[in-house]
């Protein structure tokens, strides 16, 4: 990833990313290191968090991943599953394949698998929230007016166009946030992915003129939105 430096006010910084009161002891990931892989990119995006919100999320963060690859999989034998460090989780946590497996559905001889919503919306929200702090120097603490995700293949054409072509800039993120350098640098200025790491992760934070926007693409196939509306 390109390294950029926040010129924003760093009292922002000053609170856990996550639930905005605990002491920010330590720095965690954004997007999680479980949804990449090694060789890991250089420069990862790092918030500050307290260590009660950090061990709460590791959890629901290996459930999710190890459940997006099942889904992508189709089964949750390890032999079958494409991500290396998934598959060691797997095997290591039978509990968790177990888990996972208990949750499968078959249609018309296809498998599913039902997600535990909140597990899975708990993740999203980290991962919001810290893009927002990152990229636009913003704490989003409320409840989010949408949380919303969806397999890309599996969205109409015209869905997928809106939600991969990102609205133009009609209000600009705060001066010296990340968010901001990045649409500065853009010809013409405009709204930019950040690639994380090829085909694995991918994200937009979006200052919108009334509230927040977070866009994320996983494994490049699960696509999640997350917003607040401010003025609603």
């Amino acid at each position: 990833m390109q390294q950029l430096q926040s010129f924003g006010d760093q009292r922002t910084l000053d609170f856990c990313a996550l639930c905005s009161v605990g002491y920010p002891e330590t720095r965690d990931h954004c997007p999680s290191k479980i949804l990449l892989d090694e060789p890991y990119p250089e420069n990862l995006p790092v918030v500050p968090v307290c260590e009660k919100c950090n061990i709460a999320i590791s959890l629901d963060e290996e459930y999710f991943a190890c459940l997006l690859s099942c889904v992508m999989a189709r089964s949750t034998n390890p032999e079958l599953i494409e991500r290396s460090k998934i598959k060691r989780i797997l095997n290591s946590k039978p509990a968790l394949q177990a888990r996972i497996e208990q949750s499968r559905l078959t249609s018309k001889n296809v498998p599913h698998f039902t997600p535990e919503p909140e597990r899975v919306e708990a993740v999203l929200l980290k991962l919001a929230r810290g893009h927002s702090l990152y990229e636009l120097h913003e704490i989003c603490m409320e409840n989010p007016s949408v949380i919303w995700y969806a397999d890309l293949e599996s969205l109409k054409s015209d869905v997928r166009n809106d939600f991969e072509n990102l609205p133009p800039v009609t209000f600009l993120p705060e001066v010296g946030s990340r968010a901001m350098q990045r649409i500065v640098e853009a010809n013409p200025m405009e709204h930019q992915w950040v690639e994380v790491q090829t085909k694995r992760y991918r994200f937009a934070a979006l200052a919108l003129p009334d509230g927040i926007e977070v866009r994320i693409v996983i494994q490049d196939y699960l696509a999640c939105l997350i917003n607040w509306r401010f003025n609603a």
